[in-house]
């Protein structure tokens, strides 16, 4: 479809797209359908992988129709090669319904130091990560959509990184401007796949970051904290003057709290719970059961996602079966359904030997304002708390402390037992900031070159203390400093 009178035109480069339905896929899918609301055309380069993370093809119902969407192939021999053994895995088991955390996994089929040693493999032979295979396809994509009308700006949302060499691959070919969007702390926190690379690797890694940082039209980051971290990682690169600040956020109207009618008092807990803190949380409720059980059978724990075995497991072994309920992926309109049969939601901080996790947001965050219930947080002294106490959460408990939990578990019971739950929401008129409408209103300020409204301010707020040091120059340019790696 041609651009019409005044409308502006925007490349998309977004890895994972519909119907994936991992928690990555949110934020360019609000951005895709608000921007067309706005007069910009998007286009749509995403890449068809071996498997699906999280496959939901529900999702495709909310990509307009006028969006067009180019899928090119983004595996090679390699992950070809894992898709067919998790489906011949499946197929054996007779199970179509393993959850997707487990799908593609050689747990169990190899011993460990092979499935390490092959771990190992990959992150010595795929650059700057595992989606490597996509890029030539996508640049060709991505050239060919901006050959046949006047595109103004190409996008990029990380992760993968490799989206944002597609993007500076193919500005560089068409000469238009190109626009990087950090949906996680690339090169600053852990990353897994990082921590296995050869140090002249993540050298070069770093200095591919730069050059990617220094050609960009605009950044953007979620958070003030982390653009401070890549303006100290990077600050021959870095021009703050292009940066933007847009959080993660929910689209439509905050709906209105009306308490469930049922016997006990659901907290419920979606997406995956790999790296998160869920073991004082666990020994706070064990506490709450030996001293108030009362107080204990009133409540539900309700976790649904990938990564809830773990947490099953060690609530049995406290004793916590009667508390506590698991299940695994389901697809985001059963998600919608739960959240509105619930009577708040929890959120929990990641583990704190991961480098950097006082900068991780679960997405799932800003989905629970816009069902506006009350939000408990079980938290370290990171952005997730800063967020909820800017909302004026009044039910958030240090992750240290399973005294401290108890008794924000006793206040929740308390305002339910009273039909009082809506004094714990979070502040309306604050949650209406992190609306995806106004985050756009910000973004076509990146796209179109212009400033932003709210300036980035070097040096105004500190780094996570467990990155500080971290960012001296030199050991941070030679690859010496290891962010990505675990303590």
């Amino acid at each position: 479809m041609d651009s019409g009178p005044g409308m502006n035109s925007v490349v998309m480069i977004v890895h994972d797209f519909p119907p994936e339905g991992n928690a990555g896929v949110y934020r360019p899918l609000r951005f895709v359908r608000q921007l067309q609301k706005m007069n910009w055309k998007t286009t749509v380069i995403s890449a068809v992988p071996g498997q699906y993370e999280r496959y939901d093809p529900e999702l495709l119902k909310l990509v307009p129709r006028e969006t067009e969407v180019i899928r090119v192939k983004g595996y090679g021999a390699w992950q070809a090669l894992q898709a067919w053994r998790s489906r011949h895995k499946r197929s054996q088991n007779q199970n179509p319904d393993i959850p997707s955390d487990q799908e593609g996994t050689d747990q169990g089929t190899f011993p460990s130091w092979i499935r390490d040693a092959a771990r190992n493999l990959e992150a010595w032979c795929y650059h700057p990560d595992m989606a490597a295979p996509w890029i030539e396809r996508a640049v060709r994509a991505t050239v060919s959509a901006c050959s046949g009308e006047a595109v103004r700006v190409i996008w990029a949302t990380a992760g993968p990184v490799t989206s944002f060499y597609v993007a500076q691959a193919a500005s560089k070919q068409t000469g238009i401007p190109y626009v990087l969007d950090f949906r996680d702390s690339w090169t600053i926190s852990y990353n897994e796949f990082e921590s296995r690379r050869p140090d002249w690797a993540v050298r070069r890694d770093r200095k591919r970051m730069f050059e990617l940082l220094q050609g960009s039209q605009a950044v953007v980051f979620r958070y003030a904290t982390e653009a401070e971290c890549y303006w100290r990682a990077y600050p021959m690169a870095l021009d703050y003057r292009k940066v933007h600040i847009i959080p993660n956020g929910y689209e439509g109207a905050i709906e209105e709290f009306v308490e469930p009618d049922c016997k006990r008092c659901t907290i419920l807990y979606t997406g995956t719970l790999t790296s998160y803190r869920f073991e004082t949380l666990l020994d706070a409720l064990r506490m709450l059961k030996d001293t108030a059980s009362a107080d204990a059978c009133k409540l539900r724990l309700l976790f649904v996602g990938e990564g809830t075995e773990a947490l099953r497991s060690v609530g049995d072994r406290l004793g916590l079966a009667d508390l506590i309920e698991t299940r695994g992926p389901v697809s985001y309109s059963e998600v919608a359904r739960l959240q509105r049969e619930a009577h708040a939601f929890l959120v929990l901080g990641r583990i704190p030997t991961m480098r950097g996790y006082e900068l991780l947001v679960g997405a799932k965050l800003f989905e629970y304002l816009r069902m506006g219930r009350p939000i408990i947080g079980v938290l370290p002294s990171d952005e997730t708390t800063s967020i909820l106490r800017r909302l004026k959460s009044p039910i958030i408990a240090d992750v240290e402390s399973s005294e401290e939990i108890v008794g924000v578990l006793k206040r929740v019971l308390r305002a339910w037992s009273t039909h009082t739950l809506s004094t714990l929401v979070p502040d309306r008129k604050i949650c209406e900031e992190f609306s995806v409408e106004r985050q756009t209103v910000a973004l076509t300020k990146a796209l179109e070159g212009r400033p932003a409204d709210h300036p980035f301010i070097r040096g105004a707020v500190d780094i996570p203390k467990s990155l500080q040091r971290y960012f001296d120059e030199e050991r941070w340019s030679e690859g010496s400093a290891r962010p990505g790696k675990k303590e």
